[in-house]
């Protein structure tokens, strides 16, 4: 019983020591959405859509100079999401969002001005920053947009 008392006290204490440290944890997300803009006229209008399955790159750059790489694939609506928690002193600091691959034959050609994006990352714990969307076209526009 003696044993079973002095574990609980040493569990305690430590739990107790990792509190006063003052380590505090800071969440960020980075979210996006990828876009087929049919006719390629830099509008999104009602022939577009999102494209399901399309790669980006995040890459950020922490307070502590650390660089850390992410890789997001878009859902059903075409968002993709990064998220992380870290130590507040760790914390994103400015990142690069940019498209890899829309894996739709269709319509597979980065939009003018779809290359990338950079951005500072000042948001507080919990907050997210949203990234302008990603715009791919086709080879050639249907008929119907002429």
């Amino acid at each position: 019983m003696g044993s079973k008392n002095r574990n609980l006290a040493l569990g305690l204490f430590a739990f107790a020591v990792f509190l006063i440290s003052g380590v505090k944890s800071w969440t960020g997300e980075i979210h996006g959405r990828v876009v087929c803009d049919v006719c390629a006229d830099s509008s999104i209008g009602p022939e577009d859509h999102v494209l399901e399955g399309a790669e980006v790159a995040v890459l950020c750059i922490t307070k502590s100079g650390e660089v850390v790489n992410y890789q997001a694939f878009t859902n059903t609506k075409g968002i993709y999401t990064v998220a992380e928690t870290m130590p507040e002193s760790d914390r994103w600091d400015a990142c690069l969002a940019r498209p890899i691959s829309s894996f739709h034959d269709h319509c597979n050609h980065l939009g003018e001005g779809s290359t990338g994006v950079k951005f500072t990352y000042n948001r507080p714990s919990g907050h997210f920053h949203t990234v302008r969307p990603f715009v791919y076209r086709p080879t050639s526009a249907p008929t119907y947009c002429i």
